[in-house]
């Protein structure tokens, strides 16, 4: 009897695992994901690639030096899941014009707005006279390949005066490194000024650049490269969080920094469908690929998936005049206000499914579908605008479905 019984409630446990097992999503298919890394790293790269996935979901509090004036409160919290944010997240970012040259008025709070505070610390506002926009958080995965592209690629892509009059003139932007940034063989100074190409306005350097802004200026934290908190210079000159500075490690950044330089690129789908292939070459025929360049290249890099290695991004990384459409009159460097810098593709299949299921599309999230995106590219990008325009209906859904595949 006893034997019976003990068969009988192995086999109950047996039929409730497997049917647990149906009821359980399956794991998302790795076409489908995005915070996954690099292909080919070693043990080691992995384990720093881990620790910096922990870090950039890991959610700061007072205790831990959060503000005293901040947008969020992790890095995952704009970029959920390393996909684009969702307009709820934009970043205000503000300025103007001191003698027909662009200052980011660091003493009156700029560059960026912190809408939030600490208890018992004032957030900031706007201060009047100053011209803003609203970014939308952007996609950090396949950073990595980005930054190891050589200046002198983007030089040569570049043709600011529009030398071949096909009308694209795209122009890199010039930055003021800071006191912290160290030249690779890669970068190319002109005046003691570097290339950007991260940013909606191409306004940082490399990735070292970019995530020590983004700790100070999104979440208030302090490292070795900026050890001021962020001050509400309307209220006081005090900060006032209370902790010592750096308030993160030189280990906890550079464990960040090599996360997100090794975020595999986008991954593609559908590849050869034939309404993508179609789409595909639509998309060029359209001169959308002028802007949009589908393949670059790497230069050395002493991590070997990124080491001259082809990839897919489709985008320049140069500025390009965007017309009226798209200016509210603020810029960052040398750019014009008109000017953004051409935004990867890859990707754009799968934003969705950081966006809460919804499409937000151009620099501020404003665009819904892609005809409303493309109906506010003027500049530059009208003639290429005007050719999708004038597409037949099958056509612009076979284009639309190869961006889809991106």
């Amino acid at each position: 009897m006893k034997r019976l019984f003990i068969i009988f409630l192995t086999l109950l446990i047996t039929i409730e695992f497997f049917a647990c097992r149906k009821m359980l999503p399956g794991a998302p298919k790795s076409e489908e994901t995005l915070a996954e890394p690099l292909e080919g790293l070693t043990q080691e790269q992995l384990l720093l690639f881990a620790l910096g996935d922990e870090n950039f979901a890991h959610v700061f509090s007072k205790d831990q030096g959060l503000g005293p004036i901040f947008v969020q409160t992790s890095c995952e919290g704009c970029h959920f899941s390393d996909g684009k944010g969702h307009p709820f997240n934009n970043i205000t970012r503000f300025g103007k014009y001191i003698n027909g040259t662009w200052n980011p008025v660091h003493s009156e709070g700029g560059p960026q707005l912190q809408q939030r505070a600490i208890t018992g610390y004032a957030p900031e506002s706007l201060p009047g006279g100053v011209a803003y926009d609203d970014l939308l958080p952007a996609n950090v995965t396949g950073l990595g390949f980005l930054e190891t592209v050589y200046d002198a690629t983007l030089l040569a892509l570049s043709d600011s005066s529009d030398a071949n009059a096909d009308g694209i003139s795209g122009k890199v932007n010039w930055i003021n490194p800071p006191p912290y940034f160290k030249p690779k063989p890669q970068h190319i100074s002109v005046n003691g000024k570097y290339i950007g190409r991260f940013g909606r306005k191409a306004s940082s350097i490399d990735l070292i650049h970019r995530v020590t802004n983004a700790y100070h200026d999104d979440i208030g934290i302090t490292s070795d490269n900026e050890m001021v908190d962020p001050i509400n210079h309307l209220v006081s000159g005090i900060n006032g969080d209370g902790v010592a500075d750096p308030e993160i490690s030189s280990s906890t950044l550079s464990q960040t920094i090599f996360y997100m330089r090794t975020l595999k690129a986008p991954p593609r789908r559908e590849t050869n469908h034939p309404d993508v292939l179609a789409g595909e070459t639509i998309f060029i025929q359209a001169g959308c690929a002028s802007c949009h360049v589908p393949t670059l290249t790497t230069g050395n890099s002493e991590i070997e998936p990124l080491n001259n290695k082809t990839f897919h991004p489709y985008t320049d990384l140069l500025l390009h005049d965007m017309g009226p459409g798209l200016d509210r009159g603020y810029t960052e460097g040398s750019a014009a206000s008109s000017e953004w810098r051409t935004p990867p593709l890859w990707g754009f299949g799968l934003q969705q499914n950081s966006q809460g299921g919804m499409l937000f599309l151009l620099h501020d999230g404003r665009a819904r579908t892609v005809e409303q995106a493309l109906s506010y590219h003027g500049g530059e990008a009208t003639k290429a605008k005007n050719n999708f325009m004038s597409l037949s209906e099958q056509d612009k859904i076979k284009l639309i479905r190869f961006l889809n595949s991106l």
